[in-house]
């Protein structure tokens, strides 16, 4: 694993949350107008912040225990995130399967989340 200054965009959890970040975005274009300070930011920034999160948590794997804080947040914001896409869903603002792959991608990062908080070791740069 790269640690370079940015080197958290080389980490598969990254680009995954980043992503799905993105793809939000543009879901989030099509949701009702009465939603956008609403709901629409809610999942935007939740969904950001993922990334920050992973961000700050690569910045600071020279002290394990600030970087397990700074995934658990991550992991946090992707749980928020999850919860907004619920009410997403059951508001119709998103289908069946539009919801099922975007909660699916959210536990693959949750997972992953959790195996780095599990052996922050890994990551610890030498």
């Amino acid at each position: 694993m790269p640690y370079g200054q940015f080197g958290f965009k080389e980490m598969d959890v990254y680009r995954l949350s980043y992503q799905l970040a993105l793809d939000l975005f543009h879901i989030t274009k099509k949701f009702p107008r009465d939603e956008k300070y609403l709901l629409v930011n809610q999942i935007r920034r939740s969904s950001r912040s993922v990334c920050a999160n992973i961000a700050e948590a690569y910045r600071k794997r020279r002290y394990p225990k600030h970087f397990v804080s700074k995934l658990t947040d991550a992991d946090g914001e992707a749980s928020e995130t999850g919860i907004w896409l619920d009410f997403a869903k059951d508001f119709g603002y998103i289908n069946k399967e539009e919801y099922i792959n975007l909660i699916n991608r959210y536990l693959k990062a949750g997972r992953m989340l959790g195996g780095m908080m599990k052996n922050p070791e890994k990551f610890i740069p030498r």
